[in-house]
């Protein structure tokens, strides 16, 4: 299990969030901080991550387990991954390690805040949040999961939101290739609209866009 911590700031550049409303579901969250830092802005925030069914040793173990693994798909794929974001494999490494510190304290102070489940069946209650954002797993992992997940995931994030539902990256991970299904899925969603928009974060090659989706 890859229980990846990634810092609010990343979150920013990611989702272009200028402002967050009152309510916002991060899924699936991992070890990132986001949810911490959102809370003590005074958002009502929820992370939603299957990891969190471990016990706290667990988690700690593979939260620190982890930090390491994604470096390794970065070296794997070198060519296809650009810095001027981090600036620096260092800095990168030096955020995520303060990112998972700030979960691995405020998962232990405030358990509430973060609930095991999976897409895509989440379990909250229809309209529950004004904003979820899902980073680095819908399209990311394109070649584990298929057309129809991909599909019934996103009628469930947008089932849970009553404002918008952001997606990053859209590409492989790895590779940074682009998912053939993709405009497929997007044109079955009913009863929304959505759009694929830039944002001011590129770590792999050419994956600096995310999908917006919002109620009609």
């Amino acid at each position: 299990m890859l229980v990846t911590s990634r810092s609010y700031a990343e979150y920013e550049a990611m989702f272009d969030l200028t402002e967050l409303p009152a309510s916002v579901l991060d899924c699936s969250a991992g070890g990132s901080s986001f949810t911490a830092e959102a809370a003590a802005r005074g958002v009502d925030v929820v992370a939603v991550d299957p990891a969190y069914e471990l016990t706290m040793p667990e988690l700690v173990d593979t939260v620190r387990r982890s930090l390491p693994v994604g470096n390794d798909i970065v070296e794997e794929h070198e060519d296809k991954f650009v810095w001027h974001w981090y600036g620096a494999p260092e800095r990168r490494d030096e955020m995520r390690l303060e990112a998972a510190d700030r979960f691995l304290q405020d998962i232990g102070e405030a358990p509430d805040r973060y609930v095991a489940g999976r897409l895509p069946e989440l379990p909250f209650e229809d309209g529950r949040f004004e904003l979820a954002l899902c980073s680095h797993l819908l399209f990311t992992w394109a070649d584990t999961f298929d057309r129809d997940w991909h599909l019934a995931a996103l009628r469930e994030l947008i089932r849970v939101t009553s404002g918008e539902v952001r997606v990053f990256p859209l590409v492989l991970q790895g590779t940074g290739e682009p998912v053939a299904f993709l405009p497929e899925v997007l044109d079955e969603l009913a009863g929304v609209r959505w759009e694929i928009r830039k944002v001011p974060y590129e770590f792999q090659a050419g994956a600096d866009e995310m999908l917006v989706i919002t109620h009609s």
